[in-house]
C-alpha cells in the first residue's frame, strides 16, 4: 500500500499486525494508576468504539494490557508502516491544499527526529501530545485527505468530531484541548481524563500542529540570554549559564548560550534525549561525572569558550557543587517540565533514571516526596549562588511555583511575590511583548532547503527596509533580529520541516508575510505556512509567564487569549486553536495558536493583513490598558499607522495624589 492509499484508507476494516515495542526510542513513562475498576471499563469501552464490533474481542485484551502496563491506551498496533516526517506539500493525498499543509505540520510535530515520545503521539514537555492515540491520527489524517475548502474539521482534544458544512474564508480545523470545566483543572483531573480517552493536554504547539523542533524557541531563549548579561553589565564572553532540561523545547537552551557567547552548563537526567541533542549538534560536550564537570568548565570560564557541555545528573549536584567550588554562575534557570512534576517533568536527586521511572508509577506519593524534597534543596543552592550575585531567572516552566507548594525558600520579603522575576517580568515582557515582538514563524511546504534560504534573504531584506525609518523604542529589537536571520543558516536550527522562527512585530509580521506572499506568485518559492508559538503577546494567559507582567489585577483572567483565537477565525486563518494548559500547568493557563497557509493568491494576502494584525494588536492593547508603558507606545503608534483602529487607552493616576 502506498503512502497515500495508507491515508486515504484512516483506520483500516482489517486488523493490522500487532507492532513490536521498540526499545530505541525515547518512551513516555509508566502513568500512575488512577482509575477504579469501573473507570477501566470505561476506558475500554471508550476506546473500542473507534472500532467495528467484530475487532472488540481481540483489541479488548491488548487495551487492557496496555492500560495496565503504560496507564493509557495509545493502540500501538495502528501505528502506521510509512516513515512520519514533513513530506513536501505535494506528496499527500487531498482536495485542499489547506488541508495539506495541516496534515504536513502534523507529521513534523510526530517525527522521531523531532518529537520526545513519538510511539506516544508526545510531542514535547513529557505530556504535550498531538493526539491521544493512533486511531485519533489515522482519522484525523484520512479526514484532511477528503475534506475541500467548503468543509471545516473540528477537533475535541486529539479527537476528530468530523467535518462540518462551512465556507472558504472560515478555517479548516478548529482545535480545542483540554477545555474543562475550570473546577476540574488539578493534575489528576488530567490524569483521569487522559486515562479515560476524553481529554488530552496539547502543550502549545504540540496539539496545534505548529512545532518546528527546538529551534522554536532557541530565538527567544537567544534574546534572553543576551538581555541576561545585559541586565548584569557583563559581556558574554568568559560567563557561566547554569540551567536545566534538554527536551524539546529546554534543548535549545545550549545551542542559545552557544549563539548568544557563552559558557553552559545544562543538566538532564534522561541518557537518550541528552544523546539526540548531542547527536543533532545542539549541544558541543556530555560529561556524566561532577568531579570531570568542574574543571572543564573552569577551563571552559579562564579561556572564554564558546561551548555548551550537557550533565548528564541532576542538576541539584551542579548548582551545589559550583558552590561548594566558589565557581561563579552569572546566569541561572531552569527549564525542566514543572508543569508536570509528579508523571516525568522533574525528576528526584539520589534516584537513577530508572529508579524514578519506577518510583513514580509504582509509588507516586513517595516519588512526589522525593520531588518535593529535591526543589527544596535547588532552591536553597540556587539562594547561595544569587546571594554572590548571580542572575536568576524563572523560565516560566513553574519552577518557583512548584517550588513554594513543596515550602521551598523562594519567596519575597512581602510573603506574596517570589523572590526571584520571571524572564517575562525582566525582559521578554517590557522588551519585547509589550511593543508587540514575539515568535513569528514560518514553514517551506516545498521540504526544499533552497526555499527556506529564500525566505531567510527576504526577511533579512524586509527588515533592515523597515529599520531605517524605525522608532529609537525598538531599533535594539529590530537589530538584534537582523543578526538573528543573517546567521540562522549557519546555526543550524532545522530539525524536521524546513522552518524559521524570527521575533517580529505586527508590521514586521505583514510585509514579511506579504513579500513571501508576492515571492510565491512570481514562482520563486513554494508555498509558505505561517504561524508561531503561542508563548507570544496576545496568544497566552498565563499569570507565571506571558501575562506576569500585567500589574493591574487582571494575570488571572483569560479573555485575551479567547477573544484571540476567536478573532483569528474568522479573520482568515487557516486552522486555530485553544488549550487548557502550556509551559506552566494544565489549569494554570489558557493559550491559542494559528496556522496560515500561503499561497501567492489575493485572497491569501488579504487574509494575512487582517488576522496578523489583529493577531498581535489584540495583546498589545491589553497591555496597554495595564499601564505598560511599552504597549502604551505601541498602540498609539499601531493606531497612527491604522485608522480604523481605536483603542481604549489609559488615564494614568498620579501616585501622591492616592
Amino acid at each position: 500500500m502506498t503512502f497515500k492509499e495508507e491515508i486515504l484508507q484512516g483506520i483500516p476494516s482489517e486488523l493490522p499486525n500487532v507492532k513490536p515495542y521498540e526499545t530505541e526510542i525515547n518512551h513516555a513513562p509508566k502513568r500512575k494508576e488512577i482509575l477504579s475498576a469501573e473507570e477501566k471499563k470505561l476506558a475500554l469501552k471508550n476506546a473500542l468504539r473507534y472500532f467495528d464490533a467484530k475487532q472488540h474481542a481481540t483489541l479488548l485484551p491488548e487495551f487492557k494490557q496496555e492500560l495496565e502496563t503504560y496507564g493509557r491506551i495509545y493502540m500501538y498496533r495502528y501505528r502506521p508502516d510509512y516513515k512520519i516526517f514533513a513530506r513536501p506539500i505535494s506528496e499527500y493525498p487531498g482536495k485542499s491544499e489547506q488541508a495539506k499543509a495541516i496534515m504536513l505540520m502534523i507529521q513534523n510535530n510526530l517525527d522521531h527526529a523531532v518529537a520526545q515520545h513519538p510511539h506516544e503521539l508526545i510531542t514535547y514537555g513529557g505530556n504535550g501530545a498531538v493526539f491521544q492515540n493512533w486511531a485519533q491520527y489515522r482519522l484525523t489524517m484520512s479526514y484532511l485527505a477528503e475534506m475541500t475548502d467548503e468543509q471545516t474539521l473540528v477537533m475535541y482534544s486529539g479527537h476528530p468530531m468530523g467535518l462540518f458544512p462551512s465556507h472558504k474564508e472560515a478555517p479548516r480545523v478548529v482545535v480545542t484541548n483540554g477545555m474543562v470545566i475550570p473546577n476540574y483543572s488539578k493534575p489528576d483531573d488530567w490524569e483521569k481524563m487522559n486515562a479515560l480517552g476524553v481529554s488530552q493536554y496539547g502543550q502549545m504547539t504540540a496539539g496545534s500542529y505548529m512545532y518546528i523542533g527546538p529551534q522554536g524557541i532557541v530565538h527567544g531563549t537567544t534574546i534572553t540570554v543576551l538581555n541576561g548579561f545585559r541586565k548584569i553589565n557583563k559581556s558574554p564572553k568568559g560567563g557561566l549559564f547554569v540551567t536545566s532540561g534538554l527536551g524539546g523545547m529546554s534543548g535549545a537552551q545550549p545551542k542559545a548560550g552557544n549563539i548568544a557567547g557563552c559558557v553552559t552548563i545544562c543538566a538532564e537526567v534522561n541518557p537518550k534525549i541528552t544523546h539526540i541533542r548531542h547527536s543533532q549538534g545542539w549541544i558541543n560536550e556530555i560529561i556524566d561525572d561532577i568531579e570531570k564537570l568542574v574543571p572543564r568548565v573552569k577551563t571552559a570560564i579562564e579561556n572564554k569558550e564558546v561551548v555548551s557541555i550537557a550533565y548528564l545528573g541532576n542538576v541539584v549536584d551542579v548548582w551545589e557543587r559550583l558552590d561548594q567550588e566558589n565557581v561563579t554562575i552569572d546566569l541561572g534557570s531552569d527549564q525542566t517540565s514543572l508543569h508536570n512534576p509528579w508523571a516525568g517533568g522533574y525528576y528526584p536527586i539520589g534516584y537513577s533514571f530508572e529508579e524514578s521511572n519506577e518510583l513514580m508509577a509504582n509509588n507516586p506519593e513517595k516519588f512526589k516526596e522525593e520531588v518535593q524534597k529535591t526543589l527544596r534543596r535547588h532552591a536553597t543552592a540556587i539562594n547561595k549562588h544569587t546571594a554572590k550575585g548571580t542572575y536568576f531567572f524563572d523560565y516560566g516552566n513553574a519552577f518557583l511555583l512548584e517550588a513554594s507548594r513543596a515550602g521551598a525558600d523562594v519567596f519575597a520579603e512581602n510573603h506574596i511575590d517570589f523572590k526571584y522575576n520571571s524572564y517575562v517580568q525582566d525582559i521578554m515582557g517590557p522588551m519585547c511583548f509589550d511593543y508587540g515582538f514575539g515568535p513569528f514563524r514560518w514553514v517551506c511546504a516545498s521540504g526544499n532547503p533552497d526555499d527556506l534560504a529564500k525566505t531567510d534573504q527576504i526577511a533579512c531584506e524586509v527588515l533592515e527596509a523597515m529599520m531605517q525609518n524605525s522608532p529609537e523604542e525598538i531599533q535594539q529589537q529590530m537589530a538584534d533580529n537582523i543578526q538573528w536571520i543573517k546567521g540562522a543558516q549557519e546555526n543550524k536550527l532545522v530539525v524536521g520541516s524546513q522552518a524559521r522562527i524570527l521575533y517580529a512585530d505586527a508590521e514586521g509580521r505583514m510585509k514579511i508575510a506579504e513579500a513571501f506572499n508576492q515571492a510565491i506568485a512570481r514562482g520563486e518559492i513554494g508555498y509558505v505556512i505561517l504561524g508561531r508559538d503561542h508563548h507570544d503577546v496576545s496568544g497566552t494567559d498565563s499569570p507565571y509567564r506571558e501575562t506576569s507582567n500585567i500589574y493591574d489585577g487582571s494575570r488571572f483572567t483569560a479573555d485575551m487569549a479567547i477573544q484571540n483565537v476567536i478573532g483569528d477565525s474568522f479573520r482568515g486563518a487557516t486552522w486555530v486553536s485553544i488549550h487548557n494548559g502550556g509551559g506552566v500547568g494544565w489549569g494554570e493557563v489558557i493559550n491559542g495558536g494559528f496556522g496560515m497557509l500561503l499561497d501567492g493568491t489575493k485572497e491569501a494576502s488579504k487574509r494575512l493583513e487582517s488576522m496578523l494584525f489583529w493577531d498581535v494588536n489584540n495583546g498589545i492593547s491589553r497591555r496597554s490598558w495595564a499601564r505598560n508603558e511599552g504597549a502604551i507606545f505601541a498602540i498609539k503608534r499601531a493606531m497612527e499607522a491604522q485608522p480604523l483602529l481605536k483603542v481604549t487607552l489609559p488615564n494614568l493616576v498620579d501616585e501622591n495624589l492616592l
